[in-house]
């Protein structure tokens, strides 16, 4: 098994090597530029669109509902567990830089939304399909169909083995465990000399089932579980966050001293600056892209069921799902670890590091802390996987077309998916997750660069023309 997590280990490293970050971060600086800075600029306009939606909009779902749907695949282990990971293996650095590629990313993920509903189709049945591999299609031409077919296979990879089911099941038994049976004392079955205990083989069950009964529901199914759920555990964990930070309000700025010192090597010893430098940008940057998915070219497939007539208007609803996400959840959790210190505990993991903080930060004491992480990991990691069905049942229906015995087979293997998860080491997951993140981000990136001439041409009518309507 460690060979097998070595080599994972080595694939994760060269798909996120310097390339591909650099790629990703250049993607978001130049429609950065070509957008004028929109997501600085229009942030407040993008907020109110977020909860306004349009009244004679074409479409399947609101632009609220599109955006909750995105949320819930977004806000999710990556938030809790992807940030503590990337802080232990990167430093407090990690936060500085997943910050940075949020902002950049918040002009990436804009760009998506807009040419989901630009490039958008209508099926015979009438429902709405778009994203990456339409864009591809359509916008570039047919010659670059072989590209939207290479996204679409690794959008399917993705939800199916990766950041869809296993991370997000695994986040959610490991939580579970460390509240019901922290110390792994009713231990259930041993497999690969690991020891699984009773909570992790119920919870594993319970979540299995649940996600069953949606999922097989289909889009409107998840977007009405989405839309009660994301809203009400986002405001839960931003709140007592917000506690933990009020209530150690002394420890904030050497907590963000220490995030930009890290981010720039300054802690390392003499001669390791630049590596200690290099492994928190690669490691901030892909957790980020793994909690926000800016450039991963997800979201835009749930955006193109918006009821909006407007591919600027859409393109700026999609946008705040990074800011929510990242830049307000992600950057909240960051501050909660760095102020505890748990990020350098060589004895925690994955979500105890985020337990730990959580612990150490909030004024109520015993279990109580744990409780809370657990029920927000749950409904985060939960929705997350119902959002991630639908994109890859979406990329696998682009493949080999929609018909309705091969949506219901593979709905029924997303769910064996999940069933699994919780049997599968952490450091595994994570690395898997990331490989496929990292193969569906190339195409969609591309794809983003080819078409950011129409995409700046567009906007900036859309802005001219709104300034003359005033």
């Amino acid at each position: 098994m460690d060979s097998i997590n070595k080599i994972i280990e080595k694939i994760d490293g060269f798909v996120w090597g310097i390339p591909l970050i650099v790629l990703i971060m250049a993607c978001g600086v130049w429609l950065t530029i070509r957008c004028c800075g929109l997501q600085f600029r229009h942030l407040g306009k993008a907020l109110k669109f977020m909860v306004k939606n349009e009244s004679d909009g074409d479409g399947e779902v609101s632009s609220f509902a599109a955006l909750c749907t995105a949320l819930s695949a977004t806000i999710g282990t990556g938030n809790i567990v992807g940030v503590a990971t990337a802080m232990a293996a990167g430093g407090p650095g990690a936060l500085f830089w997943m910050v940075i590629a949020a902002l950049l990313g918040m002009a990436t993920k804009y760009a998506e939304g807009f040419l989901a509903i630009k490039y958008r189709t209508i099926d015979a049945e009438g429902h709405y399909h778009g994203g990456p591999f339409y864009y591809i299609e359509r916008g570039m031409g047919e010659r670059w169909k072989w590209l939207a077919k290479l996204f679409a296979i690794f959008g399917a990879l993705a939800g199916l083995m990766g950041i869809g089911t296993i991370t997000q099941i695994n986040g959610i038994t490991s939580a579970a465990n460390n509240f019901f049976d922290a110390e792994g004392t009713h231990i259930a079955f041993s497999l690969f000399d690991h020891d699984y205990t009773w909570t992790t083989v119920i919870s594993g069950l319970l979540v299995t089932v649940c996600v069953a009964l949606v999922i097989i529901g289909g889009l409107k199914r998840i977007s009405k579980v989405s839309q009660v759920v994301v809203p009400f555990m986002a405001i839960l964990y931003v709140i007592c966050v917000l506690v933990i930070i009020i209530t150690n309000i002394t420890k904030l700025p050497s907590a963000l001293l220490e995030i930009v010192e890290s981010a720039f090597g300054m802690r390392a010893a003499a001669g390791g600056a630049l590596g200690a430098m290099m492994i928190a940008l690669q490691k901030g940057v892909a957790r980020g892209i793994f909690s926000n998915e800016a450039g991963l070219g997800s979201a835009p497939i749930a955006a193109a069921a918006a009821q909006t007539k407007e591919p600027v208007r859409q393109g700026l609803v999609t946008m705040t799902g990074t800011f929510i996400d990242t830049v307000v959840i992600c950057t909240m959790t960051g501050l909660s670890i760095v102020m505890a210190g748990s990020w350098a505990d060589p004895n925690l993991e994955g979500v105890e590091i985020t337990t730990a903080a959580f612990q150490s930060g909030l004024p109520i004491g015993g279990q109580f802390p744990v409780f809370i992480l657990m029920i927000c990991l749950v409904f985060f990691a939960f929705t997350t996987i119902l959002g991630w069905s639908y994109y890859s049942e979406r990329c696998l229906s682009y493949v080999i077309g929609s018909r309705k015995s091969t949506t219901v087979l593979f709905r029924w293997l997303y769910i064996v998916a999940v069933f699994i998860g919780p049997y599968l080491t952490v450091e595994a997951v994570w690395n898997i997750a990331d490989i496929f993140n990292g193969l569906m981000a190339l195409p969609n990136i591309i794809a983003l660069i080819a078409l950011s001439g129409v995409i700046a041409k567009d906007t900036k009518a859309y802005f001219k023309k709104s300034a003359l309507q005033k």
